[in-house]
Order: structure tokens, then sequence, then C-alpha cells
């Protein structure tokens, strides 16, 4: 499962998209903490579906040159992730919550698991889609979340992992945003980081009979 984590997650944090986000409980964070979660809620644009592109910056721990990637990204809420890198080669990337796989060029689908060799699949599904659309209560479960405003319009958000499994790769992870995220930053256990910064983004209702096909 820690194999699987690693690859979803960090391949993925992203980490936008749009599911219903509810506060954290109380107990797990400070009278102020509460209310900058409150304030994220308040700030966070709710949509179903979310889709835009993203630059991907990895700095790897011993390397003067960052790894540089650009591409674009659909989520929909209930149905998976679609990750496609245009630069500087071209791949796409798809987790579902019975799934994760890769699409090659010619149509063709090729599985790195499924839920029944890999149980653990869909909490990472689970994980991702929580971090994505910085659903606070499901990640509380995981992580201790520290959030605050900025400025008049922003937030920042910065989730310490709680749970042994994701600890043993992943130090830190800072999302930041206003009406939706538009930046992650994974600072992990190894050494390595990766910043991603999310624009263009467009919310939609539902999926178009196209895109519903790219989880399929």
């Amino acid at each position: 499962m820690t194999r699987i984590l690693r690859a979803a997650a960090l391949a993925l944090f992203a980490l936008a998209a749009g599911a219903a986000s509810a506060a954290a409980p109380a107990s797990a964070a400070s009278a102020t903490a509460a209310d900058g979660v409150r304030l994220i809620h308040e700030r966070l644009k709710i949509a179903p579906v979310l889709k835009g592109e993203f630059e991907q910056v990895k700095t790897l721990k011993g390397f003067r040159n960052p790894l540089v990637s650009k591409g674009e990204f659909l989520v929909a809420r209930g149905q998976g992730v679609w990750w496609h890198t245009r630069q500087p080669f071209e791949s796409t990337l798809v987790v579902t919550k019975t799934r994760l796989f890769t699409r090659n060029a010619d149509g063709s689908a090729s599985n790195l698991a499924d839920a029944t060799a890999q149980p653990g699949l869909q909490q990472v599904s689970e994980l991702i889609f929580s971090l994505l659309a910085a659903d606070l209560d499901a990640l509380a479960d995981k992580f201790t979340v520290a959030a605050q405003p900025v400025g008049s319009a922003g937030w920042s958000l910065v989730l310490t992992p709680r749970d042994p499994a994701i600890g043993k790769f992943l130090v830190r992870a800072t999302l930041a945003g206003e009406r939706d995220v538009q930046s992650v930053r994974i600072e992990e256990a190894r050494g390595d980081t990766t910043q991603i910064r999310f624009t263009r983004q467009q919310p939609a209702a539902a999926l178009a009979a196209d895109e519903a096909a790219r989880f399929q």
C-alpha cells in the first residue's frame, strides 16, 4: 500500500476538485485554527467537476536542476482523477476508486494497480480527492491540519501526517488558494520536494460524455 500511496499521491497531489467540505472536529484544532478552517470553507468554491492546467516542478535531493512538467487535469467527484502530462513528454495517469492506470498513445490502457490486487487503492483515491478538494473533515483523519487566511480572499493549509503509512514518504503538504486550490507543495521524507501550480480552472456540474470516457 505504501508503494501505491507514493506513486499515486505524489504524482497527483493535487492535490483541484469539487467536493463538499465539512469543518474539522473542534478537538483537532485550537479556536484560532478552527476559525481558519471555517474561513477556508467559506472561500472555497464547491464543484462536482473541475478541469484546468498544471505546472509541476520537482526538486530531487542532490540534483541542481529541477524536473519541470506541464499538462492538464480533470477531477470528478465519485469518478476519479485524470492527469495528462504534455511536456516534456506525453503521458496520462488515471486514478479511480478501483483502478490506477496509464493511458497509452494508441488509446489502450495499462493497469498499474487495481482494487483486487491492492486493497489500499480506494484509500489512495479518497486521499487524493480530499487533498485536491481541501476536504478538511476527511483530511483531519490522517493529518494534523493547520489553516489560516491569507489576505482578503486567500488561504493556506498545512497538513502534517498522523497516519504512519503516509508519514513514511511525506513530511508535509502545503495547499494554498482562493476560490480553488491554486498550489500544492509536497515535502518528502527523503528530501525531495514537488511544487504544483494550477491555472485556468473551470468548474462544471457534470462530466461531458468524452470526459467520462477518460475514466474507463
